[in-house]
């Protein structure tokens, strides 16, 4: 059970609408109803009675609300004694190429943060969380870091990665039709070797192995043109201008999906740290996971409960 689990009961039980509820906590309605879902098996209780024209509280749900606005005003005052020990050490925060523009912003009050410039791939600022040497960290996990570096992790974003290919044919391609490239230093690239081999192992996808460098930048490209089939394109140019001999190619039968995780120490006692794990995730969809055409690797950590890794 999350706080933000506790705050969309609460928010939906005020409104009576799940469409209202949503609207206020600006969050999409499937992803509200999908938690609201998720509460209800933890608890073991059915909330809410829902038909098309109306919602109401059950009994249990009547009987629950106080408590969960009694812990959610706990929580928040957690938060404002929080701000006070967090003001003389800045949280250090690190990234691999992608990090919310707000952050200083909704940390205000909370912590002062220090954004690491030294950007690192996803394993390595896993590493230095665990060692100590940042406080969170932005990367891309499988359980298995979870387990072998003591950390833990909530979903912060999604990458719908998409095929390169040379144009002008831009419809989209079937997963079993593209390439992946597979570099050789895995200092560099071992979170996206292992995607890459299971998005292969798993739809069928051809693996190119190469030593050069080329799975972003510009010999990327000149590998998309020498392969003359689509070609999955890493996270890391996700927002790359393309040379106008190139195009994208939605990947379809499974789309692709790369996640990436706000992670910390499992042993953290920093309660700063904890107040800002829950503000930067606080009201995070599911940015479609759940979507049966969808792949994420089988031991990717949000991995939906309910459906295997493609």
């Amino acid at each position: 059970m999350e706080l933000r689990q506790l705050r969309y009961f609460v928010a939906v039980a005020e409104e009576l609408n799940f469409g209202r509820a949503a609207a206020r906590l600006r969050i999409a309605g499937p992803s509200l109803s999908q938690q609201i879902k998720v509460l209800e098996r933890e608890l073991k209780v059915t909330l809410f009675d829902r038909d098309r024209r109306s919602v109401t509280l059950t009994p249990a749900g009547a009987a629950l609300l106080p408590d969960a606005r009694a812990l959610i005003a706990q929580a928040d005052e957690l938060r404002r004694r929080a701000s006070s020990l967090g003001s003389s050490q800045p949280v250090r925060v690190g990234y691999v190429n992608w990090c919310p523009t707000d952050w200083s912003e909704r940390a205000a009050g909370i912590a002062q943060l220090r954004v690491d410039t030294w950007v690192m791939p996803s394993h390595t600022q896993a590493a230095r969380v665990a060692d100590g040497s940042l406080d969170l960290a932005i990367c891309w996990v499988q359980n298995t870091d979870l387990q072998a570096l003591a950390l833990e992790a909530r979903l912060l974003g999604v990458d719908r990665l998409y095929a390169l290919a040379t144009g002008p044919d831009d419809s989209p391609v079937e997963a079993p039709d593209t390439v992946v490239l597979i570099d050789a230093d895995a200092g560099s690239w071992s979170s996206w070797n292992r995607y890459a081999e299971q998005f292969a192992a798993a739809t069928g996808a051809r693996v190119m192995r190469t030593d050069d460098g080329g799975v972003t930048g510009a010999t990327f490209l000149e590998h998309v043109r020498g392969l003359g089939r689509p070609v999955i394109n890493n996270p890391k140019g996700q927002d790359a201008s393309l040379p106008k001999d190139l195009v994208r190619r939605a990947v379809i039968n499974p789309a692709p999906l790369w996640t990436w995780s706000l992670v910390w120490r499992r042993d953290e006692d920093n309660p700063v740290v904890a107040t800002l794990v829950d503000e930067f995730t606080r009201d995070i969809g599911d940015f479609g996971l759940s979507d049966h055409s969808v792949w994420l690797p089988a031991d990717d950590p949000h991995q939906p409960s309910d459906r295997g890794g493609g």
